[in-house]
């Protein structure tokens, strides 16, 4: 099983960007899905986070300016981010909580990293 995220780049303060991660493999089911970002000289931090049923939870920096989706039948989580902010600058990683075929477990995966830079 694992995790590839993409999306990322340079974007102006006040710019859009989607970042998406797509979980393949023997996957039997897929728990909660979400973002992290880690910035230079802090610690990881919750961005987002989708659960199976759908229901959402947001950092309070990020409110009301970003989104999380997912479509489940293609085991991938997406991250809308409007109003972007050069604080917003960070390496985002998508995470998610996935039962394996053939296992009781749920095993915490995680994606890559993509960088994402907001500055003008």
């Amino acid at each position: 099983v694992q995790l590839q995220a993409s999306g990322g780049g340079l974007v102006q303060p006040g710019g859009s960007m989607r970042l998406s991660c797509v979980a393949s493999g023997r996957i039997f089911m897929i728990k909660d899905m979400g973002w992290y970002r880690q910035a230079p000289g802090k610690q990881r931090e919750l961005v987002a986070v989708i659960t199976g049923g759908g229901s959402t939870n947001f950092a309070d920096s990020v409110k009301g300016r970003f989104a999380i989706s997912r479509e489940n039948v293609k085991n991938t989580v997406y991250l809308q981010m409007n109003s972007l902010k050069p604080e917003d600058t960070a390496v985002y990683y998508c995470h998610a909580e996935i039962q394996r075929q053939g296992s009781v477990y749920l095993i915490d995966y995680w994606g890559q990293g993509t960088q994402v830079t907001v500055s003008s």
